[in-house]
């Protein structure tokens, strides 16, 4: 009895698999349509995409990283300035986005834009430094919806949400760990909506990658800058010696991201191609190895380790 439901056991996990293997049947009449194309995931992806035969547009932030993607595919590849946080501009984007595709609506929109913000402890921050990230990696990525549901809908296409693992774990203060953790209510809000419309909606979580997001250098400028307006009493209760500490262990932390890039644009192209796409991927060894886990486990356990790469205040008693 144990070898015949060991042997159903193993037949499941084989056709399962197969199924996922599955490939829609062309790509090269299809529309998809990527934000944050000017570095990182979302230029490694528009480029990949535009090599396979998508009609990729891609929508990029700058002038100069419109440019550089512009140089490195081909002509079928279309370009856009766009600001996720500015209304109009979503809005004027839609619409040329329709009169490019006409009847055969947007296959896939891919949400890739996002900012990091200010990593700090939550009581060195003010309510501006959370603006922005909620306002680029949640209000914009929403308004972006939206604004391409219909064309995705009329396309029975798919919906790619790039989220990350602080949107399953919070390791860290300010905005950025609570927009992302948004972006997944709303990622599974959408899904089962959008299940009758014949739309698949995916949603990509990422481990730690060197991106431009994630500069080092930036990231500990930002909380220097933080640091220097902090008031007397907040310095004496973390200690004169607590930044500097903070950024050393920044710096230790760097051997431990993921270099390569494509491992979220596979994720992409899952979502986008499979006959039968997974509703998450968790993207890069950490995630799957350690975050990923870790969020399903106990909130007694999560504080323990995740408390152990915390540095330790000087003096939490001098309030």
């Amino acid at each position: 009895m144990l070898l015949l439901v060991l042997a159903l056991l193993i037949l499941c996990g084989f056709l399962w698999n197969y199924k996922g293997q599955l490939k829609i049947a062309d790509i090269t009449d299809k529309y998809i349509f990527i934000t944050g194309c000017d570095t990182g995931f979302g230029n490694l992806a528009a480029r990949t995409f535009d090599k396979k035969g998508f009609h990729v547009i891609a929508a990029c932030l700058t002038e100069s990283g419109l440019t550089a993607l512009k140089a490195e595919t081909s002509e079928r590849l279309h370009t856009m300035l766009l600001d996720v946080t500015d209304p109009e501009n979503v809005k004027r984007t839609a619409q040329w986005v329709k009169n490019q595709v006409g009847e055969k609506g947007l296959w896939g929109l891919i949400n890739n834009a996002g900012v990091l913000g200010a990593l700090a402890p939550t009581d060195w921050l003010t309510v501006e430094d959370y603006r922005e990230p909620v306002e680029v990696n949640l209000f914009g990525l929403i308004d972006v919806t939206l604004n391409m549901l219909p064309l995705v809908k009329k396309a029975r296409g798919r919906v790619i949400n790039v989220s990350s693992i602080a949107g399953r774990l919070a390791f860290g203060g300010g905005g950025y760990t609570p927009s992302k953790y948004a972006v997944e209510g709303f990622n599974d809000s959408l899904r089962r909506d959008m299940k009758a419309f014949g739309v698949h909606v995916s949603c990509i979580e990422p481990g730690l990658f060197k991106t431009e997001l994630s500069d080092p250098v930036k990231t500990a400028e930002k909380k220097l800058a933080i640091w220097k307006q902090l008031s007397p009493d907040i310095k004496q209760q973390y200690g004169e010696s607590y930044i500097e500490k903070c950024l050393d262990k920044m710096k230790g932390n760097i051997s431990c991201v993921n270099l390569d890039l494509s491992l979220v644009v596979e994720c992409m192209d899952h979502a986008l191609t499979s006959l039968s796409p997974k509703t998450r991927y968790a993207a890069g060894k950490d995630a799957k190895a350690f975050w990923i886990p870790l969020s399903h486990m106990p909130a007694v356990l999560q504080d323990f380790l995740l408390l152990k790469w915390k540095v330790e205040l000087a003096n939490p008693k001098a309030v």
